[in-house]
């Protein structure tokens, strides 16, 4: 008896050393647990539906037909959170999709002018975009209303011939540049052929082209998706604060803006194209939104008055909700080439006239009084100098044909006086910027915190 006591004894002594051995593996952090290896979190590369593409044209079209192939570029680097998934330069390729008619209106005031052939409104698809390996990835995209024209980048030192030394002007200089290696994949024609094409222009019937350089907003239809990866939870510290004192943020116009149409006071929202870093980390990705408003606003008005609008933004979202106010400034946006815009430093812009105007309207009253001259005067000139005003090539063939002084008086009376109505008393011009435009935003350092906070 006294033998199976001690037996049942040592057996619970042994069971109890079990457990308590059992007990301290569970508690003893294990060798490759989650204190040792520093969170992993999954990053999914994926362009969503709606982000814009920016596409020019690499070459001149001449506009024949629809389906006719148009070949471009890509102008500007796409991102997905902080990673380029389509470098700048990509080729694309596209084909015309529709060919408009003139307008009642345009086609009215085109053959008052001698043009039987006036500009139609031309629409542009692009079909698929090719990868460095040769790769093509087919596009589904909606071209921007408003966009397919030239664009050039303007910053504040176009409006007084030099920027004012600040943090933000070498990087503003820096991305002038990219903008300008990005456009120097255009092929320009040569002299010869430009000089030609203003000679053709002047004839009552004439082919239409597309410039190269054309620039489209195109907004994609389907989300492009170039697979995950993964980051360590460290990369994220940064992501929600401010912006360092310096920052300069390319970002994307999601707001349309007209000096004809937009209103004082209006919202108008920017979302972050290309992710922000503070030397490795990152500090704003891709998506982040920068909200604000219209604080000027003045249409165009007679006596070429040009139209003017001023925007500031100043709330920062980021993409998990989360709200900061923000001190920022306007230090570039794209601006079509004819609108001949300018910024000022406080970020304000306006349409400006360009002084050609003064050597058109000049050339244009000379020859109206060439064609009013006597004809003991001026000869044949009269007749020729007045249709030149009024109908350029057309004019000039009618004048000699019929080599009437009373005809030449009325054809360089209509020239002269058009050409002064509208180069200095008719309307001006409104300044617009469509939707998806490039804006380069900087972070001034004034201190700041956050006004709310989301999930």
């Amino acid at each position: 008896m006294s033998g199976t006591r001690i037996f049942c004894a040592v057996l619970l002594v042994a069971l109890a050393a079990i457990e308590a051995n059992t007990q301290t593996l569970r508690t003893r952090p294990a060798a490759n647990s989650s204190t040792d290896v520093p969170a992993v979190r999954t990053i999914a590369l994926s362009v969503p539906a709606g982000a814009p593409l920016q596409i020019a044209l690499d070459r001149e079209v001449r506009v024949r037909k629809v389906g006719q192939t148009v070949h471009a570029r890509l102008m500007q680097s796409v991102y997905a959170f902080d990673q380029q998934v389509l470098p700048a330069g990509a080729e694309v390729n596209g084909h015309i999709a529709r060919i408009g008619g003139a307008g009642g209106k345009r086609l009215i005031l085109s053959i008052l002018n001698a043009d039987f052939t006036p500009t139609r409104p031309i629409e542009v698809a692009f079909d698929d975009i090719v990868l460095a390996d040769g790769r093509h990835v087919p596009l589904r995209v909606a071209v921007v209303p408003g966009s397919g024209q030239v664009i050039r980048l303007v910053d504040s030192s176009s409006a007084n011939g030099a920027r004012a030394k600040n943090p933000l002007s070498a990087k503003m200089d820096e991305a002038k540049q990219q903008w300008k290696q990005a456009m120097s994949q255009v092929k320009q024609p040569g002299k010869m052929h430009r000089a030609l094409r203003i000679g053709i222009a002047q004839l009552p019937v004439h082919p239409q082209y597309i410039d190269a350089g054309t620039l489209y907003y195109a907004e994609l239809q389907e989300p492009l998706k170039f697979g995950d990866e993964s980051r360590k939870e460290e990369a994220f510290q940064a992501v929600g604060t401010l912006p360092p004192p310096g920052s300069l943020v390319r970002a994307s116009l999601l707001t349309p803006l007209d000096s004809s149409t937009t209103k004082f006071g209006a919202p108008v929202e920017a979302l972050v194209s290309k992710p922000l870093f503070d030397g490795d980390r990152l500090i704003l990705p891709q998506g982040a939104r920068l909200e604000g408003s219209v604080l000027q606003v003045r249409p165009a008005r007679r006596l070429k008055r040009n139209g003017a609008l001023r925007i500031a933004f100043h709330d920062l979202v980021l993409p998990n909700g989360s709200s900061l106010r923000a001190d920022t400034t306007i230090e570039g946006m794209q601006s079509g080439q004819g609108d001949n815009a300018s910024l000022d430093p406080e970020g304000g812009t306006k349409a400006t006239s360009p002084k050609s105007r003064f050597i058109k309207t000049g050339l244009s009253v000379s020859l109206a009084l060439v064609g009013q001259g006597g004809k003991n005067d001026v000869g044949d000139a009269g007749p020729a100098a007045g249709g030149a005003t009024a109908f350029r090539l057309v004019g000039i063939a009618v004048g000699l044909a019929v080599r009437s002084h009373s005809l030449a008086i009325l054809m360089s009376a209509y020239g002269g006086s058009r050409s002064i109505y509208t180069n200095f008393l008719g309307r001006g011009r409104n300044i617009s910027f469509p939707k998806d435009a490039t804006m380069e935003i900087g972070f001034g350092g004034r201190a700041v915190s956050p006004i709310s906070s989301g999930p």
